[in-house]
């Protein structure tokens, strides 16, 4: 059904509205993200007063992350850590926030676990969006190097494969590119894998 006139002048009375008493770009503090992101379905990214919206995942974006986060969480949580799944904002430092697909500590315990937003991970993962894929191949990259992740995943659909990226000296260096026919290693967590084969048949869409 198409809007009426009356309906498409409201919005626009609306948009004006908000753009009037809404922060401009740049100028939102840290508190004011923080309660917009409280309050909202859409993930927010945030950096020095500034705000990112990002793109509604796709299908096939979340039956990957379905299976990682189980694959995950079997392993993790029996030995006594957690992970979780965005949305959950993650304090790269103050004034920057990120919202990783999945991350984890190893110890359910570990203080960085707070209930507005983690201050710190063991491990992070994105799923590589085809819209933007930048974001997690080099400024993901980028900020949870900042913000000192020992391990960061990149899952890229695109290519069908899984990248794990491990920190030395404040920067990520390759532990392993996986594709098809092999396993996917955590160096965080020796012992720990599972069929690249399987996380991307679990991700087709008919």
């Amino acid at each position: 059904m198409s809007q009426t006139s009356f309906e498409k002048s409201l919005d626009s009375d609306w948009q004006f509205i908000l753009t009037d008493i809404l922060p401009p770009q740049g100028n939102w503090t840290e508190e004011e993200y923080l309660v917009l992101t409280e309050h909202r379905q859409r993930l927010v990214e945030f950096t020095d007063g500034f705000l990112e919206i990002l793109p509604i995942p796709t299908e096939q974006h979340q039956l990957l992350l379905k299976f990682l986060f189980l694959v995950f969480f079997n392993h993790l949580e029996r030995a006594g850590g957690i992970v979780m799944f965005a949305p959950l904002r993650l304090q790269i430092r103050p004034g920057k926030y990120r919202e990783p697909d999945l991350m984890l500590l190893q110890t359910i315990q570990d203080p960085r676990r707070e209930n507005r937003f983690w201050t710190g991970a063991d491990l992070v993962l994105e799923v590589v969006s085809e819209d933007k894929r930048d974001r997690d191949l080099i400024e993901k990259k980028e900020a949870y190097a900042e913000a000192g992740i020992p391990e960061y995943w990149i899952v890229n659909p695109l290519n069908e494969s899984v990248t794990v990226l491990r920190l030395q000296s404040g920067s990520y260096l390759k532990f392993g590119v996986y594709h098809r026919g092999e396993n996917a290693l955590s160096a965080l967590h020796p012992g720990f894998f599972f069929s690249v084969e399987s996380l991307f048949d679990a991700g087709k869409v008919p």
